[in-house]
């Protein structure tokens, strides 16, 4: 008798332990489907440069490019941004050919061509401005997984709330890393050139 006491709690606690270990293994995922996935950064757009031509994604292949979203009438961060942008590629030098900078509007209504190509004037040459169609514009920004917002202002007027990280995009258009302009040019120029 106590023999079959004991086969029955042994069998008890068999069968408890396949149940626990049966449960547990439906719980885990399948090893088919991934765990995570990377967050993509960038892709297909199409918008126009400040000199009216249509340019798209692949236009900007074969080379890095830092892409920062602002605005002309930006009053603080997109002009020390785009300073130190061009600082950078002082410093690069004749490097500089062999790199991009894109400025894209997220002030579709303001920001024309026109009106990038003339507030670009002030800045690197190799800095390039892009703008579109609200339509266009929206889906860039969501393509870099960026922040616009229209802010009212008084007076009717409204500026522009906005991400503000410059994006490092490889010769190959895949997302590398936010890119720091907040160091000496010398020291964002030798980071920058390790991609060229």
């Amino acid at each position: 008798m106590p023999n079959r006491r004991v086969l029955l709690l042994l069998a008890a606690f068999v069968l408890g332990a396949a149940v626990i270990v049966g449960a547990t293994l439906a719980l885990l995922p399948r090893a088919s489907s991934p765990i995570a996935s990377a967050t993509t950064i960038g892709g297909p757009f199409e918008l126009v440069d400040q000199d009216g031509q249509k340019v798209t994604q692949d236009s900007f292949l074969s080379q890095p490019a830092l892409v920062f979203f602002g605005f002309t009438h930006c009053p603080d961060i997109c002009p020390t941004t785009l300073f130190e942008m061009s600082q950078l590629f002082e410093e690069l030098g004749p490097d500089a050919r062999n790199a991009t900078g894109l400025f894209i509007t997220v002030d579709p209504e303001r920001d024309t061509p026109e009106a990038m190509k003339s507030y670009l004037g002030s800045f690197h040459p190799s800095i390039q401005g892009l703008s579109g169609t609200p339509a266009q514009i929206a889906a860039v920004i969501k393509a870099y997984r960026a922040y616009a917002k229209k802010v009212p202002t008084s007076g009717g007027d409204y500026t522009m709330d906005h991400t503000a990280i410059v994006y490092l995009m490889g010769k190959d258009g895949e997302f590398i890393a936010p890119f720091n302009l907040k160091r000496p040019p010398s020291e964002a120029a030798a980071d920058l050139r390790r991609y060229l």
